[in-house]
């Protein structure tokens, strides 16, 4: 164990660590599992800290009319998987005492990870605010975040941990920053030297520049839910601004921040520069565990192409037959298959490849163009499951090149990753934060075709380990430009250097792997972590 090493609690509100744990809903969530599991494999002193959701993120199926609709059966494997620690902790929600159990989870290669469970019947009304993970409106909300920081911070003392360093992954955790303020304040602390002392032991990650994933609450809905833990509106005003913003409350809790992605770093110093008193955003790229993500195939015949080749044909013919079984379609595996696969939501633009019908249904009739799609919409995102049954009835129109995988979970995400030919990503620059999945592509010989934003923009060599799609313009006509910059790199350089020069894409497929493996790892991102923002 590296003892002399920071001692760190990882706060998150999700954690993907299998496909069988249903308490992730995506990219923050695989991110937090593959930390904890590079911890454990590096013998980092991490800590996760986090919530036993009984019912879990929502489970997407596609109903008869071709629409997503959302289920949300109890996780049972949960309880199978995490412990019973025997301890419990209590917070105050609403005036009533809430207690919450606290498990403990280290069953999947993973560092020590505990869960907080308010499914107690003592509970009453509150006995459900662990029930779903996003499930819930502004109230519920709240007495989620009190549960995961105030309870969280609870739960550290009564099991003992000697923490040295506190990290709120994403604002979901801010108010730990208060019961640590709340903490040094009943020795006899004021409430300014309290929050001056405990900033040296916060730090703060940031990860989406979308709005909606920025979280705020009105002061009176947190007074009302008993989230001021003993500070007054004042101070809570102090820390978080009116409306209270859980991103500028972990900006100024913490003695340092980052975005997830240099681009990120920049754009987030940019987004949130008005924000007086708040800590130095610095930049560190997210990065993937490898042993959960990479082919072990992969892995044995590093350095030798052809095997290389050999190995990823296998792959794309488990992706084939996985799809096949799923939902019957049948891809051809000798020709290009397009991976897509994220979050739908507007910005990601998923359906950016299909604008112009006239360029590329030709390619999609023939075949010589295949594309998979998976994604979840946000169970209140109407829009989001418009993009989904859009997709579905495209897959209907061409059933052999364009596949819907229903209900993205992590076994979807292994499968394509390890599958495909090309990686798709359009995101409207700058709103990808990171954008993992194609980094797990490219370790397992996949290449990006990718607009410049999130970790491409540092990753990319064009031509040579994937392509770049535009020139990384933002603004007017901005999705314009990059549709035809897109069907201008598929169609003229991907689609004719896959049929037309296999050698040369080879080449590349070594290329991917070389300059991503060690570069994009988790590994790296925590080695960066413990010298850039935990060690004082």
């Amino acid at each position: 164990m590296n003892n002399n090493k920071p001692h760190t609690a990882y706060f998150c509100m999700e954690y993907g660590l299998d496909e069988n744990m249903r308490i992730y809903a995506g990219g923050l969530g695989i991110l937090a599992g593959d930390i904890l599991k590079a911890a454990k494999e590096f013998s980092y002193p991490v800590t996760g800290i986090g919530l036993l959701w009984r019912k879990g993120y929502s489970k997407q199926v596609i109903n008869a009319e071709g629409r997503p609709e959302n289920q949300h059966p109890v996780n049972k494997e949960i309880y199978e998987h995490a412990v019973d620690t025997g301890e419990t902790v209590s917070v105050t929600i609403r005036d009533q005492e809430v207690k919450l159990k606290i498990w403990k989870l280290d069953k999947f290669n993973n560092a020590t990870l505990y869960l907080l469970d308010a499914n107690l019947p003592e509970n009453r009304k509150y006995q459900t605010i662990t029930d779903g993970l996003y499930d819930g409106f502004n109230e519920k909300r709240i007495a989620q975040e009190i549960a995961l920081g105030i309870g969280g911070v609870k739960a550290i003392r009564k099991l003992g941990l000697n923490i040295d360093i506190y990290h709120f992954n994403e604002g979901h955790a801010a108010l730990a920053g208060t019961e640590l303020i709340r903490e040094k304040m009943e020795t006899g602390m004021d409430f300014h030297t309290a929050w001056d002392d405990i900033k040296d032991e916060i730090v703060f990650t940031t990860h989406t520049p979308v709005k909606e994933g920025n979280e705020s609450h009105s002061l009176d809905s947190l007074k009302k839910m008993s989230a001021f833990n003993t500070l007054t509106r004042k101070q809570m005003k102090e820390i978080g601004d009116s409306p209270f913003s859980m991103t500028v409350a972990g900006l100024r809790l913490s003695r340092m921040s980052n975005g997830v992605a240099k681009l990120h770093g920049q754009t987030s110093r940019e987004m949130w520069k008005d924000v007086a008193g708040k800590s130095p955003i610095i930049s560190i790229t997210n990065g993937v565990h490898r042993g959960t993500w990479v082919d072990d195939r992969i892995i044995e015949n590093m350095g030798d192409t052809e095997a290389i080749y050999k190995t990823h044909q296998t792959m794309k013919k488990e992706l084939v037959d996985f799809i096949k079984e799923k939902n019957g379609a049948k891809l051809d595996p000798d020709k290009l298959i397009i991976g897509f696969a994220r979050r739908a939501t507007a910005y990601k633009r998923p359906n950016l490849i299909f604008k112009k019908s006239d360029l590329i249904d030709p390619y999609l009739e023939s075949g010589d163009v295949q594309i998979v799609f998976s994604g979840k919409a946000h169970p209140t995102d109407d829009n989001g499951k418009e993009i989904v049954a859009n997709l579905v009835k495209k897959a209907k129109e061409f059933p052999n090149s364009v596949v819907f995988l229903e209900d993205y979970n992590m076994e979807i995400a292994r499968y394509m990753t390890r599958g495909v030919d090309i990686w798709l990503n359009n995101p409207r620059k700058p709103l990808e934060a990171s954008g993992t999945s194609g980094m797990k592509a490219a370790m397992n010989g996949g290449l990006n075709l990718s607009i410049l934003d999130g970790w491409w923009v540092e990753g990319c060599e064009h031509g040579i380990n994937g392509w770049q799609f535009g020139d990384g313009y933002v603004g007017e006509g901005q999705d314009e430009s990059d549709l035809y910059a897109l069907y201008r790199v598929l169609l003229n350089e991907v689609v004719p250097t896959f049929y037309g020069n296999k050698d040369r894409w080879k080449d590349m497929m070594m290329e991917s792997i070389a300059t991503t493996y060690e570069r994009f790892s988790a590994k790296k991102m925590l080695e960066r972590y413990y010298s850039e923002m935990y060690n004082k």
